[in-house]
């Protein structure tokens, strides 16, 4: 595979790396040693990038696009867990402790994934300081996360969590069309998808949607949503926080 990879391809993708949290703090020697072990791959839109409890045999860096990461359940209901987009790592614990992957993750449009394979990946850790520091640093930065979102379902009803996630995805991805007031989100996430977020059904995901849009809050329509007004979005999730409080005291 190294003879194949030329200087230019090397050099651009210690570029790209060099934006990524993970590894932007590499010196160049460093990065362009990783950068010949990526191996990059297309995967059309839905498509399974990786099963869960698959092997695990490979990390994954977003090159371009986002990627959908879910657990299914026994009885085949789905839970989202969170979206990656260009920059993020995902596939890391696997590659890690190696065991069976944890959740599955598809592709919500056509994305570009460059793959580590897990072996290589553990030598680097073992071969370069700075990388298994910052690898510290992102687990730790996850578990943050974690505990952020399980705080989340305890203060809110789910109203409030899809509300609180879909603030935190705006923050995220969202581009504004009149700052502090109306953004674009395009997730390409469907109306199923956006009940796994929150453990809903999707019948009451359209009808609080419709709710939403009559008061002028936001629209939804295939994939697409659209903050009409965010501080009235935030007052709206802020108010199911003081409900689901009052709700737990007079339980």
């Amino acid at each position: 595979m190294h003879s194949n990879l030329n200087a230019t391809t090397v050099a651009a993708r210690s570029q790209f790396l060099r934006l990524v949290p993970l590894f932007a703090n590499l010196n160049q020697a460093d990065l362009e040693t990783i950068a010949r072990d990526i191996r990059p791959h297309t995967f059309k839109r839905h498509t399974v990038i990786f099963h869960q409890e698959d092997p695990s045999k490979e990390l994954y860096i977003v090159r371009a696009g986002k990627v959908r990461v879910f657990r299914r359940t026994v009885a085949g209901n789905e839970t989202s867990i969170n979206l990656f987009s260009p920059g993020d790592i995902l596939g890391e614990f696997a590659a890690l402790d190696r065991q069976p992957r944890s959740a599955t993750a598809v592709a919500l449009a056509t994305c570009v994934l460059w793959a580590i394979d897990s072996d290589l990946f553990l030598n680097h850790l073992r071969t370069i300081p700075d990388l298994t520091l910052e690898m510290n640093r992102m687990l730790v930065s996850k578990i943050r996360w974690t505990a952020a979102y399980a705080e989340t379902v305890a203060q809110y009803d789910a109203a409030g969590r899809l509300l609180h996630i879909l603030l935190l995805y705006n923050a995220q991805f969202g581009e504004p069309v009149e700052v502090g007031k109306q953004y674009k989100l395009d997730l390409g996430l469907t109306q199923d998808d956006l009940a796994s977020l929150v453990g809903a059904r999707r019948e009451w995901v359209n009808r609080l949607l419709q709710e939403w849009r009559r008061k002028d809050m936001l629209s939804y329509q295939a994939g697409k949503i659209t903050i009409l007004d965010l501080p009235k979005l935030e007052q709206e999730r802020d108010r199911r926080i003081e409900g689901n409080r009052l709700s737990l005291d007079e339980e």
